[in-house]
C-alpha cells in the first residue's frame, strides 16, 4: 500500500496534468490582441508554398445553424428574370467597353463603349439593373436587363472602383480605392450620400457582410490589412494585419469566418471577424486572386492569376482538393458560376479572353476572345433572392 505523501503527490501530478492545457490555453487567449496592430508590410519575397496532395473525395459540411447562401442552391433563375436571355456582361479596362457574350455559343453577341476604367458589373440589390463602375469617369454607367444594352441613365459617383449592396437593400456601397474610403449611399433616394468612411491603409477594393449585414469586411491590397466596418453607424471599428496583398472576400456558409485570396502570400486567408486574427492560411498557387462558393456550398473556387490556375478548397477541411490548370497558361481574376454551377467563367485580365471550365471535370471548355484588360465580368440573370454587388454575390 503506497504512503500518505505519495498519494497527495500523484493527486497534484494528475491534477497539474489536467489543468495545465486550460492554463496555456487561457494564457493565449488573455495575451492575444482583439485587433491586430497595423505594421509595415515588407515587399513579399516568400517562396511558393507547395500544395498538399489532391483529395478528391466529396465531404459534407457539417450540420448548421444557417447557410448564407442557402438561396443560391437551387440552381433556378427565379421568374421573372427566368424569362430573360441569359448573357455574360465583360468589362474591359483598358479599352473602356462591355462585351457582351451569349453563354449558349460561347459567342460575343453585343459590344458597345462605356466610361474610363470600367472594373466590375454589379448586378443591382433587387436585380432590377446593371452597374457598370466607370473609376476612370466617375460614374456608374447602367445597363437595362431586358436590352442588354446602356439604358441612357448615368449616375454620378466618386471613383467606383467596386459597388456593394448591404444585405438589406438599403444602403449600397462606393468602394473609393483612389481617396482610400468607402461611401455609403442612398441607392432608393438619387444616390444620396448617407455616410464616408476612411479607410487609412491603400488599396481598399473588395469586400464581404457578415450574415446578418451589421458589418463588412473589406481588403487593403497594398498593406496587407483587412479592416471592420460596422454598417449601420458607418464606422471603423477593427482591423487584422495577414500582410502580402490581400485581394477577394468571401464569407464562409455557416457565417463564421472570411477567406480572403492573397496574390502576394499565393494562397488563402482564414479570418476569425471577431478576434480579429488570422486562424489558418490555405496554400492555392501564385497569385491567388478572386473567390466563388460552388453551387452546392460546399466548395470555394479560387482563381490564381500569375500561374492559370483554379484552387477548390473544401469548406469542411479547409484543405485544397483539387487543383485545374488553363491549357497554355492564362490569367483568371474574377469569377463567377451559371445557374446550375456546372460552368466556371473567369475573365483573364492580361489575355484578353474568358475562360469557361467545367467544375466536373476541371476542362476548358472555351476561351473566348474579348477586350483589353477583362475585369469584373457578371453572369446574368443568376440565382439568389438578391445581390450584394461586385461583380455578381448572390444570397
Amino acid at each position: 500500500m503506497r504512503s500518505r505523501p505519495f498519494r497527495i503527490a500523484s493527486a497534484i501530478v494528475l491534477a497539474l496534468a489536467i489543468v495545465s492545457p486550460a492554463v496555456v490555453v487561457f494564457a493565449v487567449v488573455w495575451n492575444t490582441p482583439s485587433v491586430a496592430q497595423p505594421a509595415s508590410v515588407p515587399a513579399d519575397t516568400e517562396p511558393m508554398r507547395s500544395l498538399p496532395a489532391p483529395d478528391v473525395q466529396q465531404v459534407a459540411l457539417p450540420p448548421g445553424a444557417i447557410n448564407v447562401y442557402a438561396n443560391t442552391m437551387s440552381g433556378v433563375v427565379p421568374c421573372p428574370l427566368c424569362e430573360l436571355p441569359p448573357r455574360v456582361y465583360v468589362p474591359n479596362s483598358k479599352a473602356g467597353t462591355v462585351d457582351v457574350i451569349d453563354p449558349r455559343t460561347f459567342a460575343v453577341i453585343d459590344h458597345f463603349g462605356v466610361g474610363y476604367i470600367p472594373h466590375h458589373i454589379a448586378p443591382a440589390w433587387d436585380m432590377s439593373a446593371l452597374y457598370v463602375d466607370n473609376e476612370g469617369s466617375s460614374s456608374l454607367t447602367v445597363i437595362d436587363i431586358h436590352t442588354g444594352r446602356p439604358s441612357g441613365q448615368t449616375i454620378n459617383i466618386p471613383f467606383p472602383y467596386n459597388l456593394y449592396f448591404t444585405p438589406d437593400g438599403k444602403k449600397a456601397i462606393d468602394v473609393v480605392e483612389r481617396l482610400q474610403r468607402i461611401e455609403f449611399r442612398d441607392p432608393n433616394n438619387g444616390w444620396s450620400l448617407l455616410g464616408s468612411v476612411g479607410i487609412p491603409w491603400p488599396g481598399a477594393d473588395h469586400l464581404d457582410f457578415s450574415a446578418d449585414g451589421s458589418y463588412l469586411m473589406i481588403s487593403t491590397e497594398y498593406s496587407g490589412v483587412v479592416a471592420k466596418v460596422d454598417t449601420v453607424n458607418m464606422r471603423l471599428v477593427g482591423y487584422v494585419n495577414v500582410g502580402g496583398l490581400p485581394i477577394d472576400v468571401r464569407l464562409s456558409p455557416d457565417g463564421t469566418v472570411f477567406y480572403v485570396t492573397n496574390q502576394g502570400r499565393m494562397g488563402v486567408s482564414v479570418v476569425d471577424p471577431v478576434a480579429m486574427r488570422e486562424i489558418q492560411f490555405i496554400p492555392t498557387g501564385r497569385g491567388a486572386h478572386g473567390l466563388q462558393v460552388s453551387r452546392d456550398t460546399k466548395s470555394l473556387y479560387v482563381s490564381n492569376r500569375l500561374e492559370g490556375s483554379f484552387s477548390v478548397i473544401d469548406f469542411a477541411t479547409r484543405q485544397v482538393v483539387a487543383k485545374w490548370y488553363i491549357p497554355g497558361g492564362g490569367s483568371p481574376d474574377m469569377l463567377q458560376l451559371n445557374p446550375d454551377g456546372t460552368q466556371l467563367w473567369a475573365s483573364g485580365r492580361y489575355h484578353r479572353t474568358v475562360y469557361v471550365m467545367n467544375t466536373a471535370t476541371g476542362e476548358l471548355l472555351a476561351r473566348i476572345p474579348v477586350g483589353a484588360e477583362d475585369h469584373g465580368l457578371t453572369y446574368f440573370p443568376n440565382v439568389g433572392l438578391h445581390s450584394l454587388g461586385h461583380n455578381g454575390v448572390y444570397r
